[in-house]
């Protein structure tokens, strides 16, 4: 028997911390268009600027796109992760987390630090630089979260943390 579920509270905290979507489940082309409409609609029904609707919906896109094409552990339906898009005031939060492989983790962590250290001028100098490149295979941490970047008014965050079976859990949140 399952156990109950108190969605009350889940609501709550959702509406706590300014919640507007979350998705939590595995992430496939056909759920990543379903969703892209679904935040677009919401964000033009919360009457957010034209400029910043594009904004948030570019950094849902590629922070989809990575939950789908990095995560290391998959089920039938395919790779899992969670997205949550939340605003406080004008602002608003797009973040995700899924399972990487330990391995990877410290890549992404230097990667991740080094675009950090960026300010407008170097995040379009390294914007520009990874489009010559050419694509990496595994994990990411290139030209997506670049983009993502470029877009925020704040370095982006995120955390690793160490789960029993190997993997990494890896968070990344982005203010637009």
């Amino acid at each position: 028997m399952m156990a109950e579920f108190d969605l009350y509270s889940l609501r709550n905290t959702f509406e706590e911390q300014g919640v507007m979507i979350c998705f939590n489940g595995p992430f496939s082309h056909s759920v990543i268009e379903e969703l892209g409409e679904a935040v677009r609609r919401y964000l033009k029904s919360a009457d957010a600027p034209k400029s910043r609707v594009t904004d948030v919906f570019s950094v849902f896109v590629e922070q989809a796109q990575n939950l789908k094409n990095y995560t290391a552990r998959e089920d039938s339906l395919g790779p899992n992760g969670t997205l949550v898009i939340a605003r406080e005031h004008d602002r608003y939060l797009v973040s995700s987390g899924n399972l990487v492989e330990r391995e990877d983790a410290e890549r992404l962590r230097s990667r991740l630090d080094d675009i950090a250290e960026l300010d407008r001028d170097g995040l379009k100098q390294l914007y520009k630089k990874r489009l010559r490149e050419p694509v990496e295979e595994g994990a990411g941490a290139g030209i997506g979260f670049v983009t993502m970047a470029r877009k925020s008014p704040e370095p982006l965050k995120y955390s690793l943390r160490d789960m029993p079976d190997g993997t990494c859990f890896f968070t990344v949140s982005v203010v637009v």
